[in-house]
């Protein structure tokens, strides 16, 4: 079945958007400029970068990712390559043994064609969900990174982020971290195009554009 899916609008869209339902959040999208988020159609690297940057700093998770893709010699990684390694090289790029574990099996599922890439993007987002959480060491956020990075979803709120979180206090001057509940709710205000709100308010905690 084929899904029709939204894209995230231009510039004008989102600021019509935000100024209807989230002054503070029109605010921030006008100093900030123009929203950067490119489509990685190579979904088995965003996949592994997202595996790489879970519970690590945007810092950290870009050396190991260097690291990692550096074992390839100037090669793109792929599913054959990752499984052909050793366990040690793996660990010697900053891995931990979970990650390890983690970025095999996925090479396992890419490579058995137990997930098939092409048919994620005809799915809505719960399915896609769904699908990536099957792979070991692919929870929720890992498949959210996956929705946003890779199928570019514009309705994406990951309640999840850690930086996502930290943003949202500083950025509505909350005197601790929001609940979920209280993500919720504002994702309601920016729905659709929750994704958008959320890549802003990255840009609060973090200047750098992060991308997998």
């Amino acid at each position: 079945m084929h899904v029709i899916h939204r894209v995230i609008p231009n510039r004008k869209e989102i600021l019509r958007h935000f100024d209807k339902k989230d002054a503070v959040m029109a605010q921030l999208i006008r100093k900030s400029g123009p929203i950067k988020l490119k489509r990685n159609r190579n979904y088995f690297i965003v996949l592994c970068n997202a595996i790489i940057g879970q519970q690590i700093s945007v810092a950290a998770a870009d050396a190991v990712a260097t690291r990692f893709k550096n074992l390839f010699n100037g090669h793109c990684p792929t599913p054959q390559g990752v499984m052909k390694l050793q366990d040690i090289d793996l660990r010697k790029a900053g891995l931990s043994r979970q990650k390890v574990a983690y970025l095999k099996d996925l090479s396992l599922h890419f490579h058995g064609k137990i997930l098939r890439p092409h048919r994620l993007h005809h799915m809505d987002n719960d399915e896609v969900i769904h699908q990536l959480t099957q792979v070991h060491g692919i929870g929720r956020w890992t498949a959210e990174m996956f929705l946003i990075f890779s199928l570019n979803r514009p309705n994406v709120l990951p309640v999840g982020d850690l930086g996502l979180q930290l943003a949202l206090k500083k950025l509505y001057r909350m005197r601790q971290l929001p609940t979920v509940k209280r993500m919720r709710a504002l994702g309601r205000k920016w729905n659709p195009l929750e994704t958008v709100g959320t890549w802003y308010a990255w840009r609060v905690q973090d200047e750098k554009v992060v991308t997998y």
